[in-house]
């Protein structure tokens, strides 16, 4: 339970909240073959997302043998954003047991918010698409300050808008990236196992870690048992 209504919930978006892999694949394979690229497998995309459209191409332009610059990017860049924002939600919805649990938050006194470094351009019609802006008392994306994840700056932006505390406030991701956010944010930190890293999470150190949305109620009491 929060205290004085005042703790927030800060998720990330892709991997954590919504399975959005189909639509990430295909919008950057459609980028890559009509720049005259080779497509990216699947399997090789999901160690790539995490850090945002912009380093998702430049990843994959590694991956191809391509030797980028910001001027090769940039417009690989805007066709990405453009097809993604036309073909946002084709495939991406919510993981199960997603609103239930973030129902179930928000009746016993949380605030939540979402903290991603997907551009806000993209992630504010995600989240309308799919009928989840309700539930949210903040959306910070990774354009929305000067800094992305894994710096602090978003996560306690975040909490501030929602009208939150540092103080009680825990982070749910699903990489290296969350994870290294909420140390520098001063806040713990648990992680999903079913979202898009290189790494599995339980070699990163998360606090907690769960394998669905019903063991989030429970991960979190555990950690502010600890806590106390």
């Amino acid at each position: 339970m929060a205290e004085g209504l005042m703790s927030v919930l800060v998720f990330d978006l892709d991997g954590t909240l919504v399975s959005s892999m189909e639509d990430l694949v295909a919008t950057l394979n459609v980028v890559m073959t009509e720049a005259g690229y080779s497509a990216i497998p699947e399997g090789d995309i999901a160690h790539m997302v995490g850090m945002g459209a912009k380093v998702l191409i430049q990843r994959a332009l590694d991956f191809n043998g391509i030797e980028w610059t910001e001027e090769t990017v940039a417009p690989l860049f805007e066709h990405f954003l453009e097809y993604y924002a036309a073909n946002i939600a084709v495939h991406t919805k919510p993981f199960e047991g997603v609103i239930t649990a973030l129902e179930m938050f928000r009746k016993e006194g949380w605030k939540l918010a979402v903290c991603t470094n997907k551009a806000e351009r993209l992630t504010l019609p995600l989240l309308e698409e799919l009928n989840l802006t309700r539930h949210f008392d903040s959306i910070v994306g990774g354009d929305t300050f000067a800094v992305s994840k894994p710096h602090a700056e978003p996560i306690h932006g975040a909490i501030q808008r929602a009208g939150g505390t540092v103080a009680g406030s825990i982070m749910i991701g699903d990489s290296g990236t969350d994870i290294d956010a909420a140390r520098n944010a001063g806040i713990p930190v648990i992680a999903v196992d079913f979202g898009y890293t290189p790494v599995p999470v339980s070699e990163l150190g998360p606090d907690k870690i769960i394998s669905h949305f019903d063991e989030l109620a429970v991960a979190i009491n555990d950690l502010n048992k600890a806590i106390a």
